[in-house]
């Protein structure tokens, strides 16, 4: 069987996925602690392409790491808020200066660059409503160069995947 072509590709550090790589990602994303042999049953490669597949697609940064998605409202983070957050000044030191801050809080766990009304779009979970305002006054509103928030309390989660789009 060929290995996968290599192209020059800007997005994805010189080279672009093929199908055999694409196939290897979906069996990744359904279940990232399948086997090598089993991810070669189902995309029709023998182990040894496959493995090889996986550590370029790792050592290039196209697979960033394996986690476990959690149920935050059974680890007692059941409130999500959806917070639009725009800077009182915009440039690159007071940009970079509230990105670190934002890194460092644990309840951000996922923060956005966004266009618009505002320049941050941050999902926060706590496990309560006091717990929120304790994290807002504390520690958002603390982060240097804030300028406006807006919070938005999520009444119930639809869909939520990060499965590739194929």
């Amino acid at each position: 069987m060929p290995k996968a072509t290599l192209k020059v590709d800007s997005t994805n550090n010189g080279f672009s996925l093929d199908e055999k790589d694409m196939a290897i990602l979906r069996e990744l994303q359904q279940n990232a602690r399948a086997t090598v042999k089993e991810i070669s049953d189902k995309v029709h490669l023998s182990t040894t392409p496959v493995h090889e597949r996986i550590k370029r697609m790792e050592e290039s940064g196209v697979i960033r790491q394996y986690a476990t998605l959690v149920d935050h409202s059974k680890v007692k983070k059941g409130l999500m808020v959806i917070c639009y957050v725009s800077l009182k000044q915009h440039n690159r030191n007071a940009g970079a200066k509230f990105i670190k801050s934002i890194q460092e809080m644990n309840e951000v766990i996922e923060c956005y660059n966004i266009s618009g009304e505002f320049d941050f779009m941050l999902k926060v979970v706590a496990e309560s409503m006091d717990d929120y305002y304790d994290f807002h006054v504390n520690k958002l509103s603390q982060a240097e160069n804030l300028g406006h928030v807006q919070s938005v309390f999520v009444m119930g989660v639809i869909k939520q995947t990060h499965v590739l789009v194929h």
